[in-house]
């Protein structure tokens, strides 16, 4: 059952884990589980990895552990199946007895007491993703050390601490930050030609766009200081800090967007506003878990659990911000039956049909089909899932703000009395169900 156990988390941390590459100071405090990832990394032909641990302490409530028990190795994604199944079949089995492993080394090597440190640097000869774990298989057993690790690649004798498949981030995010920056200058040309049509609502998109301008930026500059130095130099607390106010304001447009606030009406009903109210802190527990999966990694214990917590509240947050957009359909309908104005409520019903359709095929593709593009991706090319998540955004965002954009005579607005004896018979034959 415990083994079981352990391959049911290592399976779940490979599926959630990004592949990080900073340089990691780790603190382990009295750990007793069998396995611990600790990093990820996709090495080409001239990779590298050094593992240094200090002031490391065993201690069991049996007789004293045998050290070459526990130790450091590196496993390929292809060769984790194999070992699975050895702890699968042999539960007793200790997994650095695995064929399949490249031990590191094992605490039998370290310095004697009270230093207890040792330090290793392998060569990578096999180009793959490797995972680094620890392993424990010493019984009733708890370990407490400080580990510092560095995996790299050499690339013309520099070295590259973004993994294989993620090197290029730097200039991808660069590059969309460049596209969004001209985005806003076009949206703000579009506004300022059509100021006398400009509600509070398109200045909140304007911020918006400048916040996802600002967001990839940092992340091109977080990525570019990680692959070149190891560290990024503070930029990952800009890049939290615009990431937070950028999916706050995401979520918060959507909802107002979808309940015609500022466009159609310049108030919010009470339902409308508690879907604001658990919308924004559910936003501020996914960031918090955000931040916690990316600056720790898989190597605390409620890593997993992090984890969770971020996508049951991106679950719940995707699904809060459709009822606006339902219900102001389902209000146009009704309104439909009774006000007399058939053409105008027809183009108001199908744009916010569209803009239905539009905001499940994002939220559909960047949770489902980018995780699908993260899974199934040679380890060279993670980097497309990155790609496909920006033009999926960059596109949803260019939707979006052409549907709602300030114009003075809008499309769907302007009351057309030639086509409105056909407005009337299209509201009659089309329910505008779901």
């Amino acid at each position: 059952m415990a083994i079981a156990a352990v391959i049911a988390a290592v399976i779940l941390s490979l599926l959630l884990s990004p592949t990080t590459a900073e340089i990691k100071n780790l603190k382990i405090t009295a750990d007793a589980r069998f396995m611990i990832l600790l990093e990820k990394f996709g090495f080409t032909h001239t990779g590298h990895a050094s593992i240094a641990v200090a002031g490391v302490s065993v201690t069991s409530t049996l007789a004293p552990p045998d050290l070459s028990r526990l130790g450091f190795f590196l496993l390929s994604e292809e060769s984790l199946i194999q070992v699975l199944l050895e702890l699968q079949q042999n539960p007793n089995i200790c997994v650095l007895d695995s064929k399949y492993i490249t031990s590191l080394f094992t605490f039998r090597d370290l310095s004697p007491s009270p230093h207890s440190s040792y330090n290793k640097s392998y060569t990578v000869t096999s180009p793959n993703e490797y995972l680094l774990f620890f392993s424990n298989c010493a019984p009733e057993s708890q370990v407490s050390m400080n580990v510092h690790t560095e995996l790299y690649n050499l690339d013309y004798g520099v070295k590259d601490f973004l993994s294989a498949g993620l090197t290029h981030l730097p200039t991808l995010f660069f590059l969309f930050s460049i596209t969004y920056f001209a985005f806003l200058g076009f949206w703000i040309h579009i506004c300022y030609t059509n100021k006398r049509s400009v509600y509070r609502i398109h200045l909140l998109m304007s911020v918006l766009i400048l916040m996802k301008a600002l967001n990839l930026i940092c992340a091109a500059e977080d990525k570019h200081y990680v692959k070149v130095t190891g560290t990024p130099h503070g930029w990952d607390v800009l890049f939290y800090i615009f990431q937070f106010i950028r999916v706050v304001l995401l979520f918060t447009v959507i909802v107002l967007i979808g309940t015609g606030w500022s466009f159609l009406k310049p108030f919010l009903q009470e339902k409308e506003k508690k879907v604001l109210m658990i919308v924004i802190p559910l936003q501020v527990l996914a960031n918090v878990a955000s931040i916690v999966i990316g600056e720790t990694g898989p190597f605390i214990k409620d890593w997993v659990t992090w984890n969770q917590v971020f996508l049951l509240v991106d679950i719940v947050c995707c699904c809060a911000i459709i009822f606006p957009i339902v219900w102001s359909i389902r209000s146009l309908r009704e309104t439909s039956k009774t006000d007399g104005k058939a053409a105008r409520n027809l183009a108001k019903l199908t744009l916010f049909r569209q803009f239905y359709i539009v905001v499940i095929g994002y939220l559909y593709f960047t949770r489902i089909v980018v995780f699908a593009l993260k899974t199934i991706a040679a380890y060279k090319y993670l980097w497309v899932s990155n790609a496909a998540e920006e033009i999926a955004s960059l596109a949803f965002y260019m939707v979006m703000f052409y549907m709602f954009r300030p114009v003075e005579k809008n499309e769907y607005f302007v009351l057309d009395e030639e086509e409105e004896e056909a407005a009337e018979m299209a509201l009659r034959e089309e329910e505008f169900e779901l």
